[in-house]
């Protein structure tokens, strides 16, 4: 009796197998070992919206059906923010990581995974109340173009205003939150000055390349949905990408215990998961 829930298993298995696959050829985006029940849940969520019976069917509607290709891509785009998340995160970035971006005359940010953009401009005030904003450049990028054009339009639903300025107080903001942003009725809209020196551009951390050397690389919590086998991938990829003393920042759930790399870096605040490359 038991044999027959375990065939049923892999039958599952093969077709989330066979999906990833064709996803992976039709568009580039590499889902393949990618955390295997987040991208279940994913899949089971969009056959449930669309009213569909098997995951042998979404693949079907993968291939033939336009446009849908498409919507399962953002159903698989982890966009879970908000500004200044973690405000003790910000606050030991403040006083523990700025004091070194003072003596560096320019100073390149890596945002990975920054999705819809509320920690990029979360770092942007940052820099801007020390003074380093204008020295300063921030990579956004994000694998989902859809969430990147929020990003870069700089608008939140007002109702988050509340949650997002105590999140900026606990992290050590030195205004009022609302001299940032314009509001009306429903929207807060960040200044346009706060973009002056931030690109978004997309990237696949699981495909692409490093594309520049940077003091500083921004990946909170979108580690963790990669397997172990790719989230070592990935950090290989920042390492190349830091420069030395430069400083990694990731997730409170997320770890440099991979082999050939923790050794390349030392912690600086350890329950922040703020680390330094060594040279």
């Amino acid at each position: 009796m038991e044999r027959f829930p375990l065939l049923k298993k892999m039958h599952t298995d093969l077709e989330i197998d066979l999906l990833l696959e064709a996803i992976y050829r039709l568009s580039g985006f590499d889902f393949r070992q990618y955390n295997r029940s987040s991208i279940s849940r994913r899949i089971y969520s969009r056959m449930g919206m669309s009213n569909i019976p098997t995951i042998s069917r979404v693949l079907e509607k993968v291939i033939h059906e336009d446009g849908f290709l498409e919507q399962l891509l953002n159903d698989f785009s982890i966009n879970v923010t908000e500004m200044f998340r973690n405000p003790s995160f910000f606050k030991a970035f403040r006083e523990e990581v700025v004091p070194f971006l003072r003596d560096y005359p320019e100073i390149r940010i890596w945002h990975a995974g920054c999705s819809t953009g509320e920690e990029v401009y979360s770092m942007a005030i940052l820099l801007q109340e020390e003074g380093l904003m204008d020295k300063a450049v921030i990579y956004a990028t994000d694998m989902n173009e859809q969430v990147l054009e929020k990003a870069k339009k700089g608008v939140f639903p007002i109702n988050k205003m509340q949650a997002y300025t105590k999140n900026y107080m606990l992290a050590g903001g030195i205004h009022a939150f609302s001299e940032y942003y314009k509001t009306d009725y429903q929207y807060a809209y960040f200044h346009p000055a706060l973009l002056k020196n931030i690109i978004f551009a997309q990237h696949n951390l699981v495909t692409d390349q490093s594309f520049n050397e940077f003091h500083v690389i921004m990946c909170r919590n979108v580690l963790i949905y990669f397997s172990p086998e790719l989230q070592n991938q990935v950090h290989h990829l920042f390492s190349e990408s830091i420069s030395d003393n430069g400083f990694l920042c990731l997730g409170d759930k997320e770890t440099l215990r991979f082999e050939g790399v923790i050794s390349k870096y030392k912690e600086i605040v350890g329950n922040e998961k703020i680390y330094q490359k060594i040279k």
